[in-house]
């Protein structure tokens, strides 16, 4: 094949050669970037920008999917305290994540999810890798 002669065509294969080893994303500005085949040592957690509705409505979604068992942020599980909608938010945003393959975009929550690498886990409560 030409280039010249086709350069759209050679410019949607070289799209697609780059986005399928790495993924770009911004937050707060700046960028950084997954590697496609890095998912060890990534969580998804809730943006602390989040409003507690949207939190709630996550919350609900993630513990309603196949794979997502939500008992330790029920009164007594291990992640329960704090109390809190970004808290519970955040470790079933994570399940959900963990069950979908950890995915860049399975932890976009229509914008109130973020993936990051530091692990969230606390006390008793752990985060699942």
């Amino acid at each position: 094949m030409e280039i010249a002669k086709y350069p759209l065509a050679y410019a949607l294969l070289l799209c697609l050669a780059v986005s399928a080893e790495s993924r770009s994303y911004g937050y707060g500005g700046g960028q950084y970037q997954i590697r496609g085949d890095d998912v060890q040592g990534r969580w998804c957690i809730a943006k602390p920008s989040a409003y507690n509705f949207e939190l709630l409505r996550n919350l609900d979604y993630s513990c309603g999917q196949n794979g997502v068992e939500c008992r330790q942020i029920q009164p007594g599980g291990s992640c329960f305290r704090p109390d809190t909608a970004f808290g519970h938010a955040s470790y079933a945003m994570n399940l959900f994540f963990k069950a979908a393959g950890k995915h860049p975009w399975d932890c976009h929550f229509n914008g109130t999810g973020i993936v990051v690498t530091q692990d969230p886990s606390f006390g008793a409560c752990t985060y699942p890798l």
